[in-house]
């Protein structure tokens, strides 16, 4: 009897085959999420950062569209009084030339609000760049600049 156990463990010792199989698909599959997330994240990361090069953009234009006869004298210092309506004026133009390759940019906000700096608010939608029906993933992004002209 127990020459017939010994025998079956033995056999089942030598018998592994497939074993670890199961177990390189797990961690290719996990791999494989793996490199999906950072890509992901990766193109997130860039999106933003190309929509926020863009309102930097759109501010500065926006921040330097004063008019000549805005500019007053307030004491010993030149000072400038941006209008609401010039600033938007200005972000639009600058992001119909700028934006032109890029989807779904939308310029939620462009104006001043103290009458010496433009504030830009731009805001779009990021795709994961594996977009499946099953699992669509898109995620807001917004971003608001605000820049200064500064006259001299």
């Amino acid at each position: 009897m127990i020459g017939r156990a010994g025998a079956a463990r033995s056999r089942l010792a030598c018998d592994e085959s497939g074993s670890t199989l199961l177990l390189t698909i797990g961690y290719c599959v996990l791999g494989l999420a793996i490199v999906l997330v950072v890509a992901s994240a990766t193109t997130l990361y860039l999106e933003r950062k190309r929509l926020f090069t863009l309102a930097d953009g759109a501010a500065l234009a926006a921040a330097e569209s004063w008019q000549l006869d805005a500019v007053r004298i307030d004491g010993d210092r030149l000072a400038i009084e941006l209008d609401d309506a010039d600033v938007q004026r200005a972000a639009v133009e600058y992001l119909g030339g700028a934006a032109s390759g890029l989807d779904d940019i939308e310029l939620v906000r462009a104006a001043s609000d103290d009458g010496r700096s433009a504030t830009v608010t731009l805001r779009s939608v990021w795709r994961a760049p594996i977009d499946t029906p099953l699992v669509p993933v898109a995620v807001p992004i917004e971003v608001t600049v605000t820049a200064r002209s500064v006259f001299h």
